[in-house]
């Protein structure tokens, strides 16, 4: 008898009978309320949904912190007939999260990817050129965008469309730059943040509102193990080779680093870890 039967088919058990979960149309919960402070933290999110996938850190921000976490939508999807959609229920994302949303236009910005920055440099600069305006209206704290190799053509323009609108701000324009990952992983990421059980069932039922892609593929319900896969990484990654894996469940993986003069630098000799009994306010200052 296979001692570890048992714990493998309760994953699978668990995973079958959350298919019965109910998508979206669920009350916000109160933790939506927290109260909020006078700064602001933007998530340039590729697709709907990113805000959610990636979104632990951003919701401890706002919960611990009481930064003010605006999801900003760089595109409404590939796909037009389902453009308006996919606003509706990113709207019903962000809300359950108690995230503001900005768009970048009727129905987003269209062919955010490196061919696009190559090929047709008018029709980028006028993208660029409003996520700098954004990012002048909200003059943030931290931005989250995704890292450079990220897979997904649209997270990969979506960085390069983030930095260049950097460089265009002026050299005194500063904030924490934090890169994130979902389709490719990053190699050098410097910070894990746990999440609890709590916020990761929140970040589950925000993302079930975008019910139209979780009907043809169900990986909001992966997401938990995704979370628990980074804390294998991230022991290695952002911790030390060798050495003592920490004791959480549920994480995701970020590069931090600051924008200033210009430029990304380095703020830390080595990566951190932040459990969920740890202050973010003090990795971030804020």
């Amino acid at each position: 008898m296979n001692p570890y039967l048992h714990f493998v088919s309760e994953f699978e058990r668990v995973f079958q009978e959350g298919k019965d979960l109910p998508l979206g149309h669920l009350p916000p919960p109160s933790s939506t309320h927290t109260p909020i402070g006078n700064k602001t933290a933007l998530i340039f999110s590729p697709h709907p949904d990113d805000e959610c996938i990636i979104g632990g850190l951003p919701l401890r921000l706002q919960r611990e912190g009481r930064v003010k976490v605006i999801n900003v939508a760089v595109t409404q999807g590939s796909n037009k007939a389902r453009q308006t959609e996919r606003w509706e229920e990113l709207s019903g994302a962000c809300e359950w999260l108690g995230f503001g949303l900005e768009s970048t236009g009727p129905h987003g910005l269209e062919k955010v990817n490196l061919h696009t920055r190559a090929q047709s440099p008018d029709e980028w600069g006028a993208s660029v050129k409003i996520i700098a305006g954004l990012l002048t209206k909200h003059n943030p704290v931290a931005i989250f965008f995704p890292h450079d190799a990220d897979a997904n053509s649209t997270h990969v323009g979506t960085h390069h469309l983030v930095m260049d609108a950097l460089k265009t701000m002026p050299k005194s324009y500063q904030c924490r730059a934090i890169e994130t990952e979902f389709w490719g992983q990053m190699s050098h990421p410097n910070l894990m943040a746990e999440s609890s059980q709590n916020d990761v069932a929140d970040l589950l039922a925000a993302m079930s509102a975008h019910a139209g892609e979780l009907q043809r593929n169900p990986y909001h319900l992966r997401l938990p193990a995704w979370l628990q896969d980074n804390v294998r990484r991230g022991a290695e990654l952002v911790g030390q080779q060798g050495g003592a894996a920490p004791d959480l469940v549920f994480a995701t993986l970020y590069r931090v680093r600051q924008w200033s003069q210009g430029r990304l630098d380095e703020i830390w000799q080595r990566g951190r870890i932040v459990s969920q009994q740890e202050s973010i306010e003090a990795v971030f200052e804020v």
